[in-house]
């Protein structure tokens, strides 16, 4: 995977917008204003992804592809290396992984948006 197709993934899941709110390198994925995963621009190798505390580790334990995200909590976020061992397949489990864990997150209000649209 690379970080076009990963980009265009999770731009196919439901509400999700694109911004650049740190800085011209980091291009954050939200769903419904809540970020679920960050693309790093600049060195154009690796996507941070909001994980389960355990199966975080896991995920670490298992594959060198897989780290604790650089800023981020690293009980939450796991950064995901595009040129190591973890394949596409994987790499898109983990993206909806990240994506039901916001959503998994949300107030009955901003849930019941969600769900109201099409």
């Amino acid at each position: 995977m690379n970080i076009e197709s990963a980009r265009e993934y999770c731009l196919q899941k439901k509400a999700v917008t694109e911004c650049l709110p740190f800085d011209e390198y980091s291009l954050v994925l939200k769903v419904m204003d809540k970020m679920f995963a960050l693309i790093d621009l600049e060195g154009a190798n690796m996507i941070a992804l909001k994980c389960n505390p355990d199966y975080a580790i896991e995920l670490r334990e298992h594959y060198s592809a897989i780290e604790g995200a650089y800023h981020f909590n690293k009980k939450y976020w796991n950064q995901i290396f595009f040129d190591r061992d973890a394949d596409d397949k994987l790499i898109k489990q983990l993206i909806d992984h990240s994506y039901e864990e916001v959503l998994k997150k949300f107030t009955k209000k901003l849930r019941a948006e969600y769900d109201a649209l099409p």
